[in-house]
């Protein structure tokens, strides 16, 4: 039985160089979600984060009310909504909204916050932040599901609350939360029966938990009386193509270097190489990156498969390595080439043609053998009986060459 079919999207933090004007890259951003959309491509995840000089989205809602109205079918998610960062139920309600602005594409993931200097200034306690991501979600699933809810905790009271409007649609919105190397996501999500965003896919400590990651979500929900859908996990990690390697190599040399010292040294997370390696081939090598070609990217993909048992959705981790043109040229090579590639789509295409070409002497004499025949006719109905000798001399040809074959 063939597999299910894989899904492809990008996950957009975002990571922009401050440098650059803010307005224009929040539009440069906007304007890679409608080339996605353009491209076929199934999703777009966009990240919220206040502090760091790069990642640039505040509210993740306000982005993609905005390009929910220049897409026309891919799906919209916040990636991720940090939940220690609001108001439960004014969340919920935005969330509903967003629904509506998108007519039901839109996703709702959830985590604890990435960057501690987030929560600091917010007078937030880090080392709660995942405990009380955890306690926020059972509250927001069933506000969304359109329940009544009172529910107290130390940092959020819920009143008989409930949402104004009911869901879009019959489905609801989805509900994916993130994960990394840590248990705390599997769980959460598991506890629920909700989708699972593993954003650190393709890094050492996060492609060998992904296994472990996903039975413990399973082991959990069963324990809950839910269940888990492999359609709705997500793997992020990035990737960059060219036509060849080398020249996706060139490319990324573009930015690579300032996004790991961002990645290092600003949001302290650890994707520096060892001294003295270089930077592209240590990615390479470990399989935290594709940089090559449409082919590399299809092996990368099989490679996750293979070590998660299945999945249903790859998230480009959308950065700027290469230059906007080159960027977005590997967005298109991705779905021309690799995604048919990957879910099979020319199958059939390639068969077809396999076989005509194999027949290719039969049909082709048949061909000639018919235009001859109609051309013999005309030549009867004009009284003239044969045909000139040019036509008997490519007929003829075509008859040697149907013998040779």
């Amino acid at each position: 039985m063939a597999r299910p079919r894989i899904r492809f999207g990008a996950f957009i933090p975002p990571h922009t160089p401050p440098d650059e004007h803010p307005g224009l890259a929040l539009q440069e951003d906007m304007d890679r979600v409608v080339l996605l959309d353009k491209l076929g491509y199934d999703e777009a995840w966009i990240g919220e984060h206040h502090s760091g000089g790069w990642e640039i989205t505040a509210s993740p809602e306000l982005f993609i009310a905005a390009v929910a109205q220049h897409t026309r079918r891919i799906r919209l998610g916040t990636g991720v909504s940090s939940l220690p960062y609001h108001n439960i139920y004014t969340l919920a309600d935005r969330i509903r909204q967003l629904e509506y602005h998108t007519q039901g594409r839109a996703m709702f993931g959830v985590g604890p916050g990435s960057l501690p200097s987030d929560s600091f200034m917010q007078g937030l306690d880090t080392s709660r932040a995942r405990d009380q991501m955890d306690e926020a979600i059972e509250p927001l699933v069933r506000l969304l599901a359109g329940e009544q809810v009172t529910m107290k905790s130390d940092w959020f009271d819920l009143q008989r609350a409930q949402l104004q409007m009911p869901p879009y649609d019959e489905h609801g919105v989805e509900i994916a939360v993130a994960s990394q190397v840590s248990p705390t996501g599997a769980t959460a999500a598991g506890k629920h029966g909700l989708s699972l965003l593993s954003i650190g896919a393709t890094s050492t400590g996060g492609f060998n938990a992904l296994a472990s990651n996903w039975a413990i979500a399973e082991d959990t929900a069963r324990e809950h009386g839910k269940m888990m859908n492999r359609a709705g996990w997500r793997l992020v990690g990035p990737v960059h193509v060219a036509e060849t390697r080398e020249k996706a190599r060139e490319n990324v040399r573009f930015g690579l270097a300032r996004w790991i010292d961002y990645m290092s040294e600003v949001a302290a997370l650890p994707l520096a190489p060892p001294p003295g390696a270089d930077p592209v081939e240590h990615m390479i090598a470990t399989g935290f990156a594709v940089i090559g070609t449409p082919d590399d990217f299809v092996a990368q993909v099989e490679r996750l498969y293979e070590q998660s048992g299945g999945f249903g959705c790859f998230l480009n981790l959308d950065h700027h390595w290469a230059d906007r043109a080159e960027t977005h040229r590997s967005y298109e090579l991705i779905a021309r080439f690799a995604i048919p590639k990957i879910n099979q789509l020319n199958r059939n295409r390639v068969d077809s043609e396999t076989w005509l070409r194999a027949n290719n002497t039969q049909f082709k004499g048949e061909l000639t053998a018919a235009v001859r025949a109609k051309m013999l006719e005309h030549a009867r109905a004009k009284g003239d009986g044969q045909l000139s000798p040019d036509l008997v001399a490519y007929f003829d040809a075509a008859e040697r060459d149907k013998s040779a074959g």
